[in-house]
């Protein structure tokens, strides 16, 4: 979750954050080539529904390409907090893609400023291309939740309490237990990504979306809705449309990155 007192929200590629989770689909075994030029196209469906996408072609490859779409609705909630990037360019000589989707609560200015500062941040590190598992992440598929007994542990030894309020939280207040801001709860609540370093070799697409999809969807559930849908913007719009028919009370916000070597 990101709040105006917060953190990156379920989310994979090139980003770093709590409560963060992964779907991806393969049936092929190439590499995850670089990207180089990029042709972005988008359009707004009306004022609370915004989708579009890109095509990044591949460096050295006539054919190869990344495609991306994204797709975010503000769903039933009164005040839109979601915010998204998606970013291709070129560090260090080489060609770097950055997907994220920030879930806000409490605010929408935090994660507003994670969408135009996290990629500028990490790619300035002087590890970043060197050193993935310094300036760069893979997040781990299991969601930063106070009830997690390494969590609650981690928060207990600071200090801090985690008690049952509708839902398992920190001090009584907040349902994540990491989170960019949310000041007045460390240092209970921490910024500190879980780091994993993966190899997307063979990976055929990537997920990244927010809480809004991912409390009525399940990772094998969305793999099994789009695996087939080979434009990503319109498979984005067709998750966003399920978990929003499903239910979701939330602010909605996909992204779909598909990787097409050929």
């Amino acid at each position: 979750m990101i709040s105006d007192t917060d953190c990156m929200e379920h989310s994979t590629a090139v980003t770093t954050g709590g409560g963060e989770k992964t779907s991806a689909y393969s049936d092929k075994d190439h590499p995850t080539p670089s990207a180089a030029r990029n042709i972005v196209m988008s359009s707004r469906d009306n004022d609370s529904h915004f989708s579009g996408g890109g095509i990044s072609f591949l460096s050295g490859s006539r054919n190869g390409k990344i495609s991306y779409g994204y797709s975010s609705i503000k769903g039933k909630r009164s005040s839109m907090e979601d915010f998204f990037e998606t970013k291709i360019s070129e560090v260090d000589g080489q060609m770097v893609a950055f997907f994220g989707v920030f879930d806000g609560h409490g605010g929408s200015r935090t994660a507003e400023y994670l969408k135009h500062n996290l990629f500028k941040n990490l790619s300035s590190h002087p590890d970043f291309i060197r050193d993935t598992k310094t300036a760069i992440a893979v997040p781990l598929s299991v969601d930063h939740k106070p009830d997690r007994s390494d969590e609650r542990q981690r928060i207990e030894r600071a200090g801090g309490f985690v008690i049952w309020a509708g839902t398992w939280r920190v001090g009584g207040v907040l349902a994540v237990s990491r989170a960019f801001g949310d000041k007045l709860l460390k240092p209970y609540v921490v910024a500190d990504p879980e780091i994993q370093e993966e190899d997307v070799e063979g990976v055929d697409f990537i997920i990244v979306a927010s809480d809004g999809l991912w409390n009525v969807i399940s990772n094998k559930e969305a793999v099994s809705l789009v695996q087939n849908i080979t434009d990503a913007e319109v498979a984005s719009k067709e998750l966003i449309k399920e978990a929003y028919t499903r239910g979701s009370s939330d602010n909605i916000t996909c992204v779909v990155v598909r990787f097409d070597p050929s």
